[in-house]
């Protein structure tokens, strides 16, 4: 901070070296292509080091910017999320754009609800993990001005529609996961799973691995990606003729909820049924045993996310829609291996 007082546009372009149009181009979250991503660092963070706070009514006025983000996912409590969030933050507070989260509890209704509202000029662009949407759908946004990166569990290629696509690629992780669990010896491997998202890609990359080694497939599919249809998934697999040394979740709350059913139980964890979930959430670490999962990185997705709706935004990157496969690591803890 300046210590005559607030800092200006033409402090920052004073301490990043360059001109005070150049200054106002990006921290009005506009720009032109000439203005290299280096010199948007400089002036950011020059920007940043003298507290420079925008007047973020003018700057709407004079840019027709809102200079807000609209983060659209399924269900704002579930851990998976504000990791994510926090990722997209960690590039748009940099650039004085703010984040908003909207909850749709992965109805179609409401997912539809919010791109309308979107495209009324709530928001600049938008971010969003969705259930029920084809990319089509999203060509009246698009068509509005209003560039849109989702955030998707299946393979994409891109298209002729401008949405761009940030993914991991859920069937692959879900086949090396069963292909783990085999190679540790588990024939009988159940899989539970919630209705709706990433549910299809996760059960079909288990299947492909089990029909693969010649074994028997077991799926059980609850309403709810929760702790609480973790159990009741559970509950029905345990009700049943199958008898699984193995029981592969498809999300993280799922497999606490069946590890909560399994000690309940007195059933030993990894000794008598082995767990596996999905996301890697903070809890995942601190439950007993710890819980081997697959960890898609969700800081580093929103990250991406976040710069490829910038350089939408800045001009920067134009035409068709692109896809970008994020990576994805078996964290192999205590519910699979025995100390």
């Amino acid at each position: 901070m300046l210590a005559g007082g607030r800092a200006t546009q033409k402090d920052v372009a004073k301490a990043a070296g360059v001109s005070q149009a150049t200054v106002s181009l990006v921290l009005s979250g506009g720009g032109a292509l000439s203005i290299p991503a280096e010199t948007w660092a400089r002036i950011t963070k020059a920007a940043k080091d003298l507290g420079y706070v925008p007047n973020r009514f003018a700057q709407a006025l004079k840019t027709s910017r809102s200079m807000t983000i609209a983060c659209i996912v399924p269900d704002i409590t579930n851990p998976f999320y504000p990791s994510l969030i926090r990722g997209i933050q960690s590039v748009t507070d940099g650039l004085n754009y703010d984040v908003i989260a909207v909850n749709t509890d992965g109805s179609s209704d409401r997912e539809r609800h919010f791109l309308d509202w979107a495209r009324q000029g709530r928001v600049d662009g938008v971010i969003g993990v969705f259930f029920t949407l084809r990319a089509s759908d999203f060509s009246p946004l698009i068509e509005a001005g209003v560039p849109i990166v989702r955030i998707e569990s299946s393979k994409k290629r891109g298209g002729d529609i401008a949405v761009d696509d940030i993914f991991v690629d859920s069937q692959a992780a879900a086949f090396a996961v069963t292909e783990y669990l085999i190679a540790q010896g588990h024939q009988r491997i159940a899989m539970i799973a919630g209705r709706g998202g990433p549910q299809g890609n996760r059960i079909e990359g288990y299947l492909t691995a089990l029909a693969n080694a010649g074994y028997e497939e077991h799926v059980v599919v609850d309403d709810e990606f929760s702790e609480i249809g973790g159990i009741r998934a559970a509950e029905t697999i345990l009700a049943s003729a199958f008898r699984p040394t193995a029981i592969f979740a498809a999300n993280d709350l799922m497999a606490i909820g069946v590890m909560q059913t399994l000690r309940e139980r007195n059933i030993d964890i990894p000794g008598d049924i082995a767990v596996v979930g999905f996301d890697d959430i903070s809890a995942a670490k601190l439950v007993t045993p710890t819980l081997t999962t697959v960890a898609q990185f969700q800081w580093q997705m929103g990250e991406r996310a976040a710069h490829t709706l910038m350089e939408r935004l800045r001009g920067t990157k134009t035409g068709a829609g692109t896809a970008l496969e994020m990576p994805f690591e078996l964290i192999k803890r205590g519910s699979t291996q025995t100390p």
